[in-house]
């Protein structure tokens, strides 16, 4: 039977919930044993698909289609366990289901209500699709004392009672501030967090504090006293220098050999902690720079592009080099300021987005990419722009566009009405926006003796969709006679997945998201090959 992990958070928000989640799920991993890891979200939307980035950060994308939380791309890149929509709810699909059911007279007539029929459905969740699992980390979002997050309390409580304290465990992740000036480490809010905890019926078994320096042994004695924890499981964790350091600081804290002993198990293997020492040290100490420029609408949210930051990363860990990212906002990117701008860059990056604003400018930049042989990468809506761009300036097609931005423009780029997967017709719609995009995991063939089949060293790849909109098919020929090769398309050859310039260096445009793919200790190889170019620039 698996054993439970829940994971709440207290004081403040922010404070790493899914990073320690993540670190924990990778030592327990190492040492032998099958770990899940899960979300569940206090919000009423019923997955993040139609928040704006500056209201919740990155949407991450599953393989089989989810939208959801961002900590769930933490989760994959720390364990290399990739997640499923089973791994993610929200409170906004919870009632939608409940009132489903309601609709259609599951209740024989019964009062709904948040308990017995909410806090029930949210342990459901929590057991569902779970098969020979060791561990399973469940991570709660929000703030203990939240309104929002309380039936997700009440349920890990009741969930606790139901599989017996040996099969659970709860873990809270606490703020310690520092008073500069009166430099003290200050434990009141920790005390304060767990009386509230406490007070919807969950004991602490181990405390995590979240710290920007060591916090003294007296201090966490006082937290051991107050809060009811033993002195072992008062785990400490100061602001580390990347976030790669963070398995290795867990580790040293004792965080897995805790959770081991209360659940009376023995490491399997013994943990390696090599991997992620060698990318620390070169993070760190690596002297050689790389300036990228992410031209975007959302850079100015550090959470708006973290997946696409993180592959970065792991393609300049992978050539040994610092990748330093200027973030330039597209709707300020002016046609005469460009040379100015970007002339300092070794690479240009344009992200995926929706809507119309600072379109032109991810076109202008787009351009002088192409014209001054700067290694380029555009990303699902950097794409469509990279083909606006070419339609407009090489084809001389002057109102050549996307019928997302223009009713009245030549659609290079149009809405998706229908896409084949799996071998089955799946019908677009205009409707509604949560959750009908060509999401997931789709194939794509590769010409051969193109530059990405050199990149992944394959004739197919898989690689994860979130878009609405398609380069229009009709006009291959007339963009290939010109030097822009469709150089990857979906099997029955109707949709153009990746795009590529002959008489370029480097300058490649992918319909779909090769950041959620990317993990630390295995780059993406569309990174690492744009980032060597950039190198060499």
């Amino acid at each position: 039977m698996a054993r439970y992990i829940f994971v709440t958070g207290g004081v403040v928000s922010s404070l790493g919930k899914g990073l320690s989640s993540a670190s924990l799920a990778y030592l327990l991993k190492s040492q032998g044993y099958k770990v899940r890891i899960r979300k569940m979200d206090p919000y009423l939307n019923v997955d993040p698909g139609t928040m704006s980035p500056f209201q919740h950060g990155e949407v991450f994308v599953t393989n089989d289609g989810a939208e959801t939380d961002l900590d769930l791309g933490h989760y994959e890149r720390f364990t290399n366990i990739s997640a499923k929509k089973s791994d993610n709810i929200t409170t906004g699909k919870i009632y939608s289901d409940i009132i489903k059911k309601e609709r259609k007279g599951k209740y024989l007539g019964k009062t709904v209500q948040v308990i017995p029929h909410v806090t029930d459905r949210i342990r459901e969740f929590i057991k569902e699709d779970i098969t020979n699992e060791d561990f399973v980390i469940c991570e709660i979002g929000g703030t203990v004392g939240d309104i929002e997050s309380l039936p997700y309390v009440e349920a890990i409580r009741q969930f606790s009672n139901e599989v017996g304290r040996s099969k659970s465990l709860f873990i809270h992740l606490t703020f310690v501030p520092f008073l500069k000036s009166s430099d003290e480490i200050k434990t009141k809010p920790t005390q304060h967090s767990v009386k509230e905890l406490r007070s919807l019926g969950i004991q602490p078994d181990i405390i995590i504090c979240r710290s920007q320096k060591n916090i003294p042994l007296d201090q966490r004695k006082k937290i051991s006293l107050f809060c009811n924890v033993s002195i072992e499981n008062v785990i400490e964790t100061v602001d580390v220098r990347t976030i790669y350091e963070a398995p290795i600081s867990f580790y040293n804290e004792k965080l897995d050999k805790q959770v081991l002993k209360y659940f009376k198990l023995k490491p399997k293997k013994k943990v390696n902690l090599q991997p992620w020492k060698k990318i620390t040290k070169t993070v760190l100490n690596t002297k050689k720079v790389v300036n990228i420029a992410i031209i975007g609408k959302y850079v100015n949210l550090k959470d708006a592009y973290k997946s696409l930051d993180e592959a970065l990363i792991h393609g300049g860990i992978n050539n040994n080099v610092k990748v330093n990212l200027t973030r330039i906002e597209s709707d300020k990117l002016k046609p005469n300021q460009i040379n100015k701008i970007l002339r300092n860059v070794s690479g240009i990056l344009i992200p995926g987005g929706f809507g119309k604003r600072g379109t032109e400018g991810k076109i202008s930049a787009i351009k002088y990419a192409r014209k001054n042989k700067i290694p380029f990468l555009g990303i699902c809506f950097g794409m469509q722009m990279a083909v606006i761009e070419f339609a407009r300036n090489a084809l001389k097609i002057n109102n050549a566009g996307s019928s997302e931005l223009d009713k009245n423009c030549y659609p290079v780029v149009g809405l998706l009405h229908e896409w084949n997967q799996d071998g089955k017709l799946i019908k677009g719609t205009n409707k509604n926006l949560g959750g009908t995009m060509r999401l997931g995991s789709y194939e794509a063939k590769l010409r051969h003796n193109s530059l990405v089949e050199k990149i992944y060293k394959s004739k197919t790849i898989f690689e994860r969709h979130r878009h609405r909109y398609e380069v229009n098919n009709n006009l291959k020929n007339k963009f290939e006679n010109k030097g822009m090769i469709f150089s990857g398309m979906s099997p029955d050859n109707k949709l153009p997945e990746i795009i590529e310039l002959k008489n370029h260096p480097w300058f490649i445009g992918v319909q779909y998201h090769p950041e959620f793919k990317s993990r630390p200790l295995s780059p993406h190889p569309l990174f690492s090959s744009f980032i060597k170019a950039a190198k060499f620039y």
